[in-house]
């Protein structure tokens, strides 16, 4: 006998078709905000190849419509909504819509958020001149933001539904490598997702972290692409010496939500080659 949430059943399938059972996500409705490049793309993807109907949100439409079509032509399904998560109401606006149109969502993962300008190192960055917009527009979006989608989640997830919240390293150390606001929230988000698992486990929803370290091609601070005294700076922190690659973030992004992760609720998972093994004094 296995025991899978609160109820018993009996173990019926063995092998391969044990691990896709564990990891399957058919029949389900993922919905993924930040969903438009990134680590949010990567996720939606994942999600879709294991079989959930994927919902993708984010500001940018054309980006979102061009996520959706790639999952339709590999055979999945999705659906993208635009929406600035930035902006009161507006997730709880597009939940709705979701609910109606396509389906009660299973998952719900708050991956939308913005680096927020320089680190202390930078003119711009430091405490002294760390303007009050910038400072604002990162708190709307990620904390604000995430704290919105999880609250909306948690009115609609059924029993066994699932929520993941993507954090950072940044949020778990100090790090003179992000903005003053990104390192913040990224924090908050941390306690906030701590906070709703404790709520919400009695009613069988599990909300984990996600805390990624470098990773490339996130787009988390805008269009810029990171040139190689970039990503040296970066490999430098890290003890595998390189930064992460959008596939190795999706294992963990699908272990979060899958039905065999059924005991781990309140869970923040680094992934970060190391980095966080690393003393600062490496800076």
């Amino acid at each position: 006998m296995t025991s899978t949430g609160t109820a018993t059943t009996t173990r019926t399938t063995t092998g391969t078709d044990r691990l896709l059972e564990i990891f399957s996500l058919r029949g389900e409705i993922a919905v993924v905000t930040g969903a438009s490049s990134g680590i949010g793309r990567a996720a939606a993807e994942i999600y879709a190849d294991a079989g959930a109907t994927v919902v993708v949100l984010g500001r940018d439409r054309a980006r979102l419509d061009e996520v959706r079509d790639g999952i339709t032509a590999a055979g999945g399904t999705a659906h993208a909504y635009a929406a600035d998560l930035s902006q009161p109401g507006a997730f709880d606006e597009a939940l709705e819509r979701i609910v109606a149109e396509v389906g009660r969502p299973t998952v719900v993962v708050a991956n939308a958020g913005i680096a927020g300008g320089g680190s202390y190192r930078t003119d711009q960055g430091a405490i002294g001149a760390y303007a009050d917009e910038e400072w604002d527009h990162v708190v709307d979006t990620n904390l604000n933001g995430t704290f919105a989608t999880v609250r909306a989640a948690a009115r609609v997830l059924p029993e066994n539904g699932r929520i993941l919240v993507t954090s950072s390293t940044a949020g778990l150390r100090t790090d003179p490598m992000v903005s003053y606001a990104y390192g913040a929230t990224k924090a908050g988000i941390i306690n906030l997702a701590r906070q709703a698992a404790l709520e919400l486990a009695p009613r069988g929803i599990r909300v984990n972290v996600i805390a990624p370290g470098p990773f490339k091609g996130t787009r988390i601070g805008g269009d810029a692409v990171l040139d190689e005294a970039g990503e040296r700076m970066w490999e430098e922190t890290i003890p595998l010496a390189r930064m992460g690659t959008l596939a190795e973030i999706q294992a963990p992004m699908l272990f979060l939500v899958a039905p065999g992760n059924s005991f781990v609720t309140g869970a923040v998972l680094a992934v970060d080659g190391g980095a966080l093994a690393l003393s600062h004094t490496m800076f």
